[in-house]
């Protein structure tokens, strides 16, 4: 049995030498290690052996299994480091080139035309101030020259809020200028700010409509204020943002919280004046709605509209980005579809 052991021993050896793969060598240990291999029927006759020989032939049986089996893990070690070093000849590495990007986050589109307007503001004197976005009825409303029968609330389809508080009726504010209304009412003049923030309409969503989006309001109070300082300082925030080739016009309209009102539009970005399918062939395109603050919107807030005058200015902030990057549908902004957000 002994002579058994060493022509086994001798057997697998010269086996292992010739394997190649790891499969090969997976079949071998199957063969010679397993539980029905020669190695194990040797084991399990030892039963039938004298106590001498059983020790003798035992001792032995186990020294073959485990040179076997160290010579198994160095065979395997030295099979994987050969197919590691095949691969990494084939895939040659050149460690001058720029190792792999990480994909970083960015600020979104909107937020990035908030800033860009804040920026423009704050550098011509202009303070940041926010306000609620659930708001009373007053301050959207009532206090901006827009009574319960006015007909400019239904221009504006209103969320409202069920609350508990006895007459006074809250909801999810439809402008910014809202704002506005609070400023005047809890500063004192001289008086320059802008207001951004979030505003809701109760409408379906298309490609032009959406519940939720965002403003920018200002406002400035202060002695000897004119429709001229109105213009310049929009002047100003429309060569910055779009450009000092673009035109600038201004046209009388109305809105119940400025006498007189106007309307800003810039040349069309697409046609350049001439005229197409985005400016509805007028070659401009409304950006703003602006005026001269009205006296009593001022008093209402308790600043004598005898001493201080006083402008304002509305800005749909989606519209923005919309005309400069030829945006024709203002949902992308809010589907975080990452192929357009990565374009800003």
């Amino acid at each position: 049995m002994l002579q058994q052991l060493e022509e086994l021993k001798s057997k697998a050896l010269r086996e292992l030498e010739s394997i190649d793969n790891i499969k090969e060598l997976d079949s071998w240990r199957v063969h010679y290690l397993g539980k029905k291999s020669s190695l194990t029927t040797i084991l399990r006759g030892l039963a039938t052996l004298s106590l001498n020989e059983r020790k003798t032939v035992g001792a032995r049986a186990n020294q073959v299994k485990t040179n076997l089996e160290d010579s198994l893990g160095q065979k395997e070690q030295a099979l994987r480091e050969a197919q590691l070093a095949a691969g990494t000849e084939k895939e040659v590495i050149d460690i001058s080139l720029p190792g792999r990007p990480l994909p970083i986050g960015r600020l979104h589109p909107i937020t990035q035309t908030l800033n860009e307007i804040g920026d423009i503001f704050t550098s011509m004197g202009f303070q940041i101030v926010e306000g609620p976005d659930v708001e009373w009825d007053y301050y959207n409303f009532e206090a901006l020259n827009i009574p319960k029968e006015h007909p400019a609330r239904d221009t504006m389809s209103t969320s409202w809020v069920e609350t508990n508080r006895g007459e006074r009726p809250m909801l999810l504010r439809t402008h910014t200028t809202a704002v506005t209304a609070r400023v005047i009412e809890g500063m004192e003049p001289p008086i320059r700010v802008i207001e951004p923030g979030k505003v809701y309409r109760y409408e379906a969503s298309d490609a032009t409509h959406v519940p939720m989006f965002h403003q920018i309001d200002g406002l400035a109070v202060d002695k000897g204020i004119t429709m001229a300082d109105l213009k310049g300082t929009l002047y100003e925030f429309a060569r910055r943002f779009f450009g000092e080739e673009r035109k600038v016009r201004f046209r009388c309209d109305y809105f119940p919280f400025v006498e007189p009102g106007v309307e800003m539009a810039i040349e069309c970005l697409v046609c350049n004046g001439k005229g197409c399918r985005l400016c509805g062939n007028s070659g401009w395109i409304e950006i703003l709605g602006a005026g001269m603050t009205h006296p009593q919107v001022l008093e209402r807030g308790g600043i004598d509209p005898e001493v201080y005058q006083s402008f304002a200015f509305g800005i749909g902030i989606e519209r923005l980005p919309m005309l400069r990057y030829g945006i024709d549908d203002v949902r992308l902004f809010f589907s975080s579809d990452l192929r357009f957000l990565r374009q800003f």
